[in-house]
């Protein structure tokens, strides 16, 4: 196998959002994109980063992308691992490339004694929630994702 794998590195930040665009599409919701090259050099690679990226490489080749940070689980009192974006390029998919990025996360997680690893999946992503229960996830029914965002979010911060 030719499969590498690395942190992101400054100058990664046009790579990282090409990764992005090609997810976005997959999901459909490539009308949501507005970051730029230069939101994800500052995400990850600023003053005090609080978001980071591992690249996959096969055969020296950048083919996938894990961008993550750290959460908190007060009913544990400890950190734990929020996958953001898992990506791999579709004709790279099948050769292990998926699988030994969530590998390096776990070992994050066990290695600095953190919580959990978690993520969110589309409900309509059946071959990834397939995959991602085939490696032990549960996918967690009860839980819904509130998101408050553009003018709603202005709003509450304005108190109304």
């Amino acid at each position: 196998m030719s499969l590498n794998l690395r942190c992101a590195r400054p100058g990664d930040g046009l790579l990282v959002l090409g990764f992005v665009r090609e997810l976005a599409e997959y999901e459909r919701l490539s009308h949501q994109v507005v970051a730029d090259e230069a939101s994800f050099e500052r995400a990850l690679f600023g003053d005090a980063p609080h978001v980071f990226a591992e690249i996959a490489e096969w055969k020296g080749e950048p083919v996938g992308l894990a961008l993550w940070f750290l959460n908190f689980s007060t009913f544990r009192g400890r950190s734990g691992l929020y996958l953001e974006d898992l990506f791999v390029q579709p004709a790279h998919r099948g050769r292990g490339i998926g699988q030994a990025l969530l590998e390096r996360l776990a070992r994050k997680c066990v290695e600095n004694d953190w919580a959990r690893f978690e993520w969110s999946v589309l409900d309509w992503n059946i071959p990834s929630i397939r995959f991602y229960e085939a490696r032990g996830a549960v996918v967690m029914q009860d839980w819904r994702i509130c998101r408050v965002e553009g003018d709603a979010l202005r709003r509450l911060a304005e108190g109304g």
